[in-house]
């Protein structure tokens, strides 16, 4: 598996919203649920779990969109393009759309959830499959195991 390297930029599709990242992912996943298909338009959506204080906006003003609840989904005001997600209660990390990034060449999905969602033609490379969301008590290896394969 390969990693993304840290410090690094990106942003939205037009360029209004910058971010950058300075701490590696601590998890990264690929979400079939219908949600996240109609989200992003696509079979499913990708996300790196990075940590709060290692992500931040460094240009723009991304407006939330989404359901619009306790999960806030953050998007680009003008290119509407779905940015990056702020989970319900977890404030430790943000979910980052990792295409967000000028060089997402080392992204991978290492689980992939929802399969029960999953579209039929839908094929990701992720090393463990979840039909729902991973039992809260799995996680705590996954991310030892992804931190792992990631050094």
């Amino acid at each position: 598996m390969s990693k993304l390297n840290v410090p690094q930029e990106g942003g939205c599709r037009c360029g209004q919203v910058r971010l950058k990242i300075s701490a590696p992912p601590i998890l990264t996943m690929a979400c079939h649920c219908t949600g996240c298909q109609k989200m992003s338009s696509s079979a499913y959506s990708l996300s790196a779990a990075i940590p709060a204080e290692g992500f931040e906006v460094i240009a723009g003003e991304p407006v939330i969109g989404g359901l619009h609840g306790a999960t806030r989904h953050y998007f680009c005001p003008h290119c509407m393009t779905w940015m990056f997600t702020r989970p319900e209660g977890m404030d430790w990390f943000v979910n980052l759309r990792p295409t967000m990034l000028d060089d997402s060449s080392g992204f991978a999905p290492f689980i992939e959830t929802f399969t029960s969602e999953k579209l039929p033609f839908a094929a990701t490379a992720a090393v463990h499959s979840y039909e729902t969301f991973p039992p809260m008590e799995a996680y705590e290896g996954l991310v030892q195991e992804f931190a792992a394969q990631s050094a």
